[in-house]
């Protein structure tokens, strides 16, 4: 008899009931420190008391009233972000799969506008952009697709890293490049700066747009507001979701005035996309999180989690190869099998989040405290000596 909620999870059978920090309470009492963060959501944390503050606040006040009207919370949101980044555009979701259509669509309909329209994305194996049908045929990754087609037509994956190939597969028929300048589900994967810039360099020779899918990697995580500013190079459309909204649903795609110029009134529209509660809490997400300061503190923080985690992998060299990553964005590169790694660690009261190429993602909160992320590595070091000796 199939379950009432539809079983399209492989779930761990652990039930929290508070969050408190980087700290999760399960029924039964016991704490676990959350290095997974809801998937890199929880930005700031679970119950942020700026945060609670402010949905408490806004709930009070408005919650929904649609796109019909004036959001002076989305506007306010959108202006910062504006301000912040390369756009000069934002349209809000409820989801990064929402804005991987969203950027789609965008693409095809300002070369539509042209009167030369392109069809084709160029897209990278290992790739996760969302569930919908336009996203996981833009990823196109058997597990993905398989018993899901006919899948949308246009995308086209070229191997991770090989710019011989993408070289050879740019020309001016191409419609978009869509890439995360730091892959999450494809197991931590930063592309190198050099190829970045080469991507933004092939896209003006060719008139194609860049699209960058920060849903992930962006926010803050890398110490920088978007990781592709350490490339020093900007999207014509950038992804974003996940941490914007800090553990309420939220995403944006941000554009700038020549990508966006084909999405005039009645292209595209969003229900619950922008709405006074989102837009709320986004709006105090963003003004922390966009502080140099609070990002100069994720950076630091990066460097004493990195090297407590360099120590991890030479203390137990059967079980880690190496750490990869930006930030507070980084990959354990697991020799024993991730998940039962995974499996350890929870044992011993820490959770991280499986990957691709056989890694462990680990995405705390940003602000974490130093002492948490000590405990944290210790409780590491503890699951993979209790796994060695099995």
């Amino acid at each position: 008899m199939i379950p009432s909620v539809l079983p399209t999870y492989n779930r761990t059978p652990l039930s929290f009931v508070k969050g408190e920090g980087s700290w999760l309470t399960e029924a039964d009492g016991r704490r676990f420190l959350d290095l997974g963060a809801g998937i890199a959501v929880n930005a700031l944390g679970h119950a942020h008391p700026e945060l609670v503050a402010t949905l408490s606040g806004q709930a009070q006040k408005l919650w929904h009233v649609s796109n019909l009207y004036q959001i002076p919370e989305q506007q306010a949101l959108a202006d910062l972000l504006v301000e912040q980044t390369f756009a000069d555009t934002v349209f809000f979701t409820n989801s990064g799969t929402e804005t991987a259509e969203l950027a789609i669509k965008m693409a095809r309909k300002y070369h539509y506008d042209k009167g030369t329209p392109r069809e084709t994305f160029l897209t990278f194996e290992g790739a996760f952009h969302g569930r919908s049908t336009a996203a996981i045929a833009a990823a196109g990754s058997e597990k993905m697709v398989k018993g899901f087609g006919p899948l949308m037509p246009g995308f086209r994956q070229l191997p991770w890293g090989d710019m011989e190939a993408f070289e050879a597969a740019m020309d001016d028929s191409i419609c978009a490049v869509i890439v995360e300048p730091v892959q999450g589900e494809g197991g931590i994967r930063p592309m190198p700066e050099d190829q970045l810039r080469a991507l933004r360099a092939a896209c003006d020779r060719t008139g194609a747009l860049l699209i960058f899918d920060e849903v992930q990697c962006g926010m803050g995580r890398t110490g920088k507001l978007f990781a592709h500013e350490w490339a020093g190079v900007t999207p014509d459309i950038m992804m974003v979701a996940k941490g914007i909204g800090g553990g309420f649903p939220l995403g944006a795609v941000l554009a700038t005035e020549n990508a966006a110029a084909g999405m005039v009134a009645g292209t595209h529209g969003s229900t619950y996309g922008g709405n006074p509660l989102g837009c709320a809490v986004g709006l105090k997400v963003t003004q922390i999180v966009s502080d140099p300061a609070f990002l100069a503190e994720v950076g630091r923080k990066a460097g004493l989690l990195r090297q407590k985690l360099e120590g991890l992998v030479a203390g137990h060299p059967d079980s880690f190869d190496s750490v990869r990553g930006m930030g507070l964005m980084l990959g354990l590169k697991c020799k024993a099998p991730a998940a039962d790694l995974a499996a350890a660690a929870r044992e011993a009261g820490v959770l991280v989040v499986p990957a691709a190429d056989n890694v462990l993602r680990l995405l705390p909160a940003l602000n974490i405290p130093d002492e948490d992320l000590a405990e944290a590595v210790e409780r590491l070091d503890t699951a993979a000596t209790a796994f060695e000796s099995a």
